[in-house]
């Protein structure tokens, strides 16, 4: 399935059947959700979460020693067919 056609929410609830804890943030072109991964996740169930991840437009994990792992993804939103579709500044 193109990612054009998955939904950031739908990526988010198949996380938390997981057993993640998911946000869902909404941005002008995008939508993120972001995961919280913990310390012990087993190969099947990492297995599991990139299948998922995979129908994401972009996809990562940020680790650090402080906040732990987060996985985020990034599904871009559909783009206008008609009207401003550059915005004020761009000539018609």
């Amino acid at each position: 399935m193109p990612a054009s056609g998955v939904s950031a929410v739908a990526l988010a609830a198949r996380l938390s059947a997981l057993g993640l804890l998911t946000r869902v943030e909404e941005h002008p072109r995008h939508t993120s959700v972001e995961a919280e991964v913990p310390e012990v996740l087993s190969a099947e169930s990492w297995r599991e979460v990139l299948d998922v991840v995979a129908d994401a437009d972009r996809f990562g994990l940020l680790a650090t020693s402080l906040n732990g792992r987060t996985l985020w993804a990034v599904v871009r939103k559909a783009v206008p067919t008609t009207g401003d579709v550059g915005g004020p500044s761009h000539q018609r």
